[in-house]
């Protein structure tokens, strides 16, 4: 009903139009008695269904007034022109109801939408255009227009030891998931300024989620925690430090070339709280050498669980268009539209890309980006 009441309001029209001009000639030269009756009754109904107040309040009127002209060009008695005209009034003023109350459903609708988009902004801003030696892009792409906020998540931050980003996907539902990803941007916000090593990051974020589940009195179930890949990239943006928690592995885009980045040590989810989790020394992640002009490319499974009809899964190493991608914008806008296509036009499910684009950077960049803040010195600021 929604894609036909946002169809043209001129061919909606002529549909209600069609119903009257056939119900008055049904009437006019069918068989008698009462031919024409119930398309005059169902133009104004249809016309409060898919028209608005106004336009529909014209035909209800009109509906009435030419099933009082047909009668009397037929000649009906007077009781049968009554009865005709009671059943259009009726059905006019349901019609009018109805369509008070999708007006009233859809301005509802629109302010949760309003209100739903607030939040998503609020909950997850949008990324600097361009933290210390590299430029910034993200997108996010829920897989239903009506749902503006879900699970996944990003963030890019300048630290005392460079620059320091984040991709994740929380695997809960609902205003859960919509919690988490509160808390877990929050706390990398804070923690991404403090912690002098990543493994000690991801540590630190672990402890909010588990913080964040004991105060709402819930477990964590087998379906409750998020996957993330915690990136570092030193001032002169010489490299890049990864650890992965479970998440989709993120790829070097360079020279029209796509290399997925697999994690040497495949780690757990962040938010688990499983004894195994907590055993052992934390990773202190792999380092990837960022030449100028690369891009890093992380994206949670909205991109690498895409199908097309045969039930392909997108591969970015084999299916993004080849390319010099010199703004981080045009990759994730090829990203994007590539695995729209590769879907058939539909995302099958909510994505978030971010891209990190290493360009030149000067001395004085390098300096202030490390001495940023005074009296902490970068543990781990260049692998």
């Amino acid at each position: 009903m929604e894609k036909i009441r946002a169809g043209p309001l001129g061919l909606r029209g002529a549909a209600v139009t069609l119903l009257l001009l056939g119900g008055a000639a049904a009437d006019l030269f069918g068989l008698q008695p009462y031919m024409g009756l119930p398309l005059l009754a169902a133009a104004p109904l249809v016309a409060g269904a898919l028209l608005p107040f106004r336009i529909s309040l014209s035909f209800a009127i009109t509906a009435c007034a030419v099933s009082v002209v047909v009668d009397l060009q037929v000649r009906r008695p007077p009781m049968a022109l009554f009865v005709d005209l009671a059943v259009v009034i009726v059905t006019s003023v349901l019609a009018l109801l109805i369509n008070s109350m999708v007006g009233r459903q859809g301005r509802d609708l629109a302010l949760a939408r309003d209100v739903a988009e607030a939040a998503q902004r609020a909950v997850l801003p949008d990324p600097p255009r361009r933290a210390g030696p590299v430029a910034v892009a993200a997108r996010y792409e829920t897989a239903q227009v009506e749902a503006r906020i879900g699970g996944d998540l990003y963030a890019v931050q300048s630290t005392p030891f460079g620059v320091r980003a984040i991709i994740a996907d929380v695997r809960g539902k609902g205003l859960q998931a919509v919690s988490s990803v509160s808390v877990i941007v929050g706390a990398f916000r804070q923690e991404a300024e403090h912690a002098p090593t990543l493994a000690e990051l991801a540590d630190q974020l672990d402890g909010a989620l588990s913080r964040d589940s004991d105060r709402r009195n819930t477990v964590a179930g087998a379906e409750d925690f998020t996957t993330a890949v915690l990136v570092q990239i030193p001032p002169d943006g010489s490299s890049v430090r990864l650890i992965n928690r479970g998440h989709p592995a993120p790829f070097l885009v360079h020279d029209g070339a796509t290399v997925r980045l697999e994690p040497t040590d495949h780690e757990l989810p962040l938010g688990l709280r499983l004894p195994e989790a907590k055993s052992g020394r934390a990773s202190d992640g792999d380092v990837f050498p960022l030449r100028l002009g690369a891009s890093l490319l992380l994206v949670t499974d909205g991109v690498t669980e895409a199908r097309n009809k045969e039930g392909t899964f997108y591969d970015p190493c084999t299916q993004l268009a080849p390319g010099r991608y010199t703004d981080p914008s045009q990759l994730v806008d090829a990203l994007v539209q590539d695995v729209s296509r590769w879907a058939g036009g539909r995302i099958q499910d909510d994505m978030a890309v971010l891209a990190l684009a290493r360009t030149a950077v000067s001395s004085r960049q390098i300096v202030s980006g490390a001495q940023s803040h005074r009296g902490v010195t970068p543990e781990s600021g260049t692998p």
